[in-house]
């Protein structure tokens, strides 16, 4: 079970953040600076207890409306090799010292654990308190072809659309990264092998819910 410390982190990961995101083609630019406000979310364990897992939701009420975001981030202790690219930024833990933090998409530990939550066997864990589910995150999954791990390193491509992360010798999983409200209305597409849904709440106080990733049925070699 991961171990949330109550403490500081300098500079925040809302500070980095705001950096970050409209670096990203996913982000629907307002012409101003993000103005970021935590919405939601909720954390997965590693299995070897190295790695943080975050599954954050950020609304940006820049330029007069609101848009909420999925940011799947990790934290660990040293830098991941190969993923110069996917680093937000690093941070300095009150506890842990230093933390470099990643876009979670392009990390592997977050792949097989966001993986392992849609085939039921890992729980998402509350985003503020250790040794605490979060019931109200929810999936559904066709086990046929899926692996039972993750074979390899992913392969990720961000678009206007979304990010998109291929699995090797597994489907291709489609991270929604503008959340809209009632996109988890289908419990079972057609051409999907799983789905994950979850809520968060906006600054004016709205709770919504939403497709958060769907793994399509596409296997790539």
């Amino acid at each position: 079970m991961a171990m949330i410390y109550k403490t500081t982190m300098k500079p925040g990961k809302t500070e980095l953040l705001t950096a970050w995101l409209p670096t990203r083609p996913w982000y629907a630019s307002t012409g101003h600076a993000p103005e970021l406000d935590r919405s939601g979310g909720f954390r997965l364990d590693d299995p070897e207890g190295e790695v943080g897992i975050e599954f954050m939701v950020l609304t940006d009420r820049s330029g007069g409306r609101e848009t909420s975001y999925l940011v799947p981030l990790t934290y660990r202790g040293a830098p991941l090799d190969g993923a110069g690219a996917a680093l937000v930024g690093t941070s300095e833990h009150g506890v842990l010292g230093t933390r470099w933090i990643y876009d979670g998409a392009h990390d592997p530990v977050l792949v097989g654990q966001l993986l392992a939550l849609v085939q039921g066997r890992a729980v998402a864990q509350d985003q503020c308190d250790s040794g605490v589910s979060d019931p109200s995150v929810t999936a559904w999954c066709d086990e046929s072809g899926l692996p039972a791990a993750l074979l390899g390193w992913p392969e990720v491509t961000d678009t206007a659309q979304g990010t998109e992360v291929r699995v090797p010798g597994g489907p291709a999983i489609a991270l929604t990264r503008v959340l809209r409200p009632g996109d988890d209305v289908r419990a079972e597409p057609r051409g999907a092998a799983g789905r994950l849904t979850a809520g968060w709440t906006t600054p004016d106080g709205a709770a919504h819910r939403g497709l958060f990733a769907e793994l399509r049925a596409h296997v790539t070699p």
